[in-house]
């Protein structure tokens, strides 16, 4: 599958100033206020800028973080990892595989069965619920 591309000015059209700056220039939502953090809806959280499909509901948990955590992604070729240097320390970035949308980081404390916590900024995500 090929990435998707698109200019800025086509990026700031679709997303919201929020979203703009979380996704496309790695920014980052105070803990407690984006959406997700304790949503306990069942389905795929899919990438907010392409769509593509990133975590189920299935591997999300409650790390205390203050932001949507999983354990894995859906698909291991889902997202990406790329290595952070900002803010004086070593961390690994997570993006989207499709479209390298920023979606948060990751980390090596998470739950079983991978030990690894996917903590990922909720305005890069767009819940699909499942339907009953």
């Amino acid at each position: 599958m090929s990435k998707i591309i698109k200019s800025e000015a086509d990026w700031k059209a679709e997303l919201t100033p929020e979203q703009y700056k979380i996704t496309r220039q790695g920014g980052t939502e105070r803990a407690f206020t984006g959406p997700y953090w304790d949503a306990k809806d069942k389905g795929v959280y899919n990438c907010r800028c392409c769509g593509s499909p990133l975590f189920s509901s299935e591997t999300k948990y409650d790390s205390g973080s203050g932001w949507p955590s999983f354990y894995q992604p859906l698909e291991a070729h889902a997202v990406g990892e790329r290595q952070d240097n900002s803010l004086l320390s070593r961390r690994t970035e997570v993006v989207c595989a499709q479209c390298d949308a920023h979606l948060g980081h990751v980390f090596p404390d998470g739950p079983k069965p991978t030990g690894l916590r996917y903590c990922i900024n909720g305005a890069s995500l767009h819940l699909a619920k499942d339907e009953d």
